[in-house]
């Protein structure tokens, strides 16, 4: 066992409050094991503000029978390395997972096999034809005024550049303001967009800048990459192209190369770099939504849905984005089978294929199942870390009586501490589901360093604590069994 002897004792454990006893425990140890204070929540990188000051109605669920099997699902979760080995092999034996590649092939067909072996119900895959980019060889250096080679990662859906590759004078900005300003004083350049961290949300718009400087006439852009944090370490994401403007090659580099041109660019120093890309789309893949089940037993035809995405970028290993979030809940309904605890909906966990670059795996999911998506009674999506769980973000638009009822529910989390409801929540995957009216909701965790490593090489098994992980499978498990087992649906 990897996890600490004090976890081991909860195996006998069934009363949450027990569960918060050990869990205070095990949260000091750690302070002490890292000479730090015991972290506070943190937002999760998916938009999660302040709750909402609306008054809620009072809730219509009763909790108390839920207590026991919450303590049950928190003392297994917590006592099992189930989820952080079958998190490892993902990683280890089958490593990154770009849509069309053959590596995200195999972790499909991996699942399907795992799933079928766990006795899940129902296993299957639903095919999705998915956009297949392929990164090839690239680099930069930095040739005027001293020469040195600078990192840097593709951003996906670019082009290449011509196979000498491009030779121009860079010109640096902050910001589409300065850009503006600039004007046709980018043509014949490669732009690089400066732009500091503000939030995912705010500055992740620089990753599709390629469009706005190819309209002043520019050769390249370079985009600092959507991070807080850098250790020379280049951020990959999507970028998307206006088609009105002619398309020109676009990568991340760091924030290390983007300040060191911002200074040279302010000094005068017209700096120079040789960008070469082989960046290529190939035609579209076969690929496929992985999809298993816990069949209810009274409403088996409504469905509370978990997932997470299970193709990732092309470095790194995809540990948390989003390796762990597809264990997470995919862990989250073995536990419940193996616990004997079989709820009155069915719980589906669903993997989608090419969340990162395309989305067609939840567009497919929802084509696929669009006759049935008013039995769609929660959908849930694991796509911001396996770090620890703080609570759910659940949609904006959720009806009073849903937030009232789930807000309740979270308290049989909190003896770990996992019992905050969001003002918002959902996920790219489960968008199109949402926006035909399914209630939508998120796991919600302390999010801290998430963007350290977000869409980089860095992005390893080494990053993913294993009790973190297990508590994101207990918040997971305890919500989905409880709003599966009531009598009622959420909202009423």
């Amino acid at each position: 066992m990897r996890l600490t002897q004090s976890l081991v004792l909860m195996t006998a454990l069934i009363s949450t409050a027990a569960v918060a006893q050990l869990t205070q425990r095990q949260s000091t140890v750690a302070a002490e094991q890292t000479g730090s204070p015991q972290a506070s929540p943190s937002p999760s990188p998916s938009p999660s503000p302040s709750p909402t000051p609306t008054p809620l109605p009072p809730p219509t669920v009763s909790i108390e029978k839920y207590r026991e099997p919450a303590g049950r699902i928190i003392g297994a979760a917590l006592t099992s390395d189930r989820a952080y080995d079958r998190l490892a092999h993902l990683t280890d034996h089958i490593g990154n997972r770009l849509s069309g590649s053959e590596s995200l092939e195999r972790a499909i067909t991996w699942a399907l096999a795992e799933m079928k072996r766990d006795g899940l119900d129902n296993v299957h895959a639903e095919k999705v034809l998915v956009p297949h980019w392929v990164r090839g060889e690239e680099s930069l250096e930095l040739v005027e005024p001293a020469r040195r080679k600078l990192s840097l990662l593709g951003l996906g859906n670019s082009i290449a550049t011509p196979p000498e590759g491009i030779f121009a004078e860079a010109v640096v900005v902050r910001s589409f303001d300065e850009l503006d300003a600039l004007g046709e004083g980018a043509r014949g350049k490669i732009v690089v967009f400066n732009a500091p961290f503000v939030s995912y949300g705010e500055t992740v718009r620089y990753r599709s800048g390629a469009s706005r400087a190819a309209r002043y006439g520019a050769l390249a852009a370079l985009v600092r990459s959507i991070t807080p944090v850098s250790l020379q370490t280049p951020h990959t994401g999507a970028m998307n192209y206006d088609e009105k403007q002619p398309k020109i090659p676009s990568a991340a580099i760091t924030i290390e190369s983007a300040e060191l041109l911002q200074r040279m660019n302010d000094r005068g120093d017209h700096p120079k770099l040789r960008l070469k890309m082989e960046a290529k789309f190939l035609p579209d893949a076969e690929s496929a939504n992985v999809i298993g089940e816990l069949k209810g037993t009274e409403k088996p035809d409504e469905v509370v849905l978990l997932s997470g995405h299970l193709d990732s970028w092309d470095v790194g290993q995809g540990a948390q984005d989003d390796g762990g979030g597809c264990i997470a809940a995919w862990e989250a309904v073995r536990l419940l089978k193996q616990l004997g605890l079989r709820p009155r909906r069915t719980i589906r966990v669903v993997l989608y294929t090419n969340e990162e670059n395309g989305t067609r795996g939840g567009n497919g999911y929802r084509d696929a199942h669009r006759t049935e998506i008013a039995n769609h009674v929660l959908v849930v999506e694991s796509d911001s870390g396996v770090f620890r769980p703080v609570g759910f973000g659940l949609a904006s638009t959720a009806p009073l009586q849903a937030r009232s009822n789930l807000q309740a529910i979270l308290k049989l989390l909190s003896g770990i501490s996992a019992d905050r409801l969001a003002a918002n929540g959902g996920g790219t995957d489960i968008g199109p589901l949402m926006r035909e009216g399914a209630l939508g909701a998120s796991l919600d965790v302390d999010g801290t360093h998430y963007f350290d490593i977000h869409h980089t090489p860095a992005d390893t098994l080494d990053k993913v604590n294993p009790q973190e992980l297990a508590l994101c499978v207990a918040t997971m498990a305890v919500v989905a069994y409880t709003v599966a087992d009531l009598p009622q649906r959420l909202a009423e």
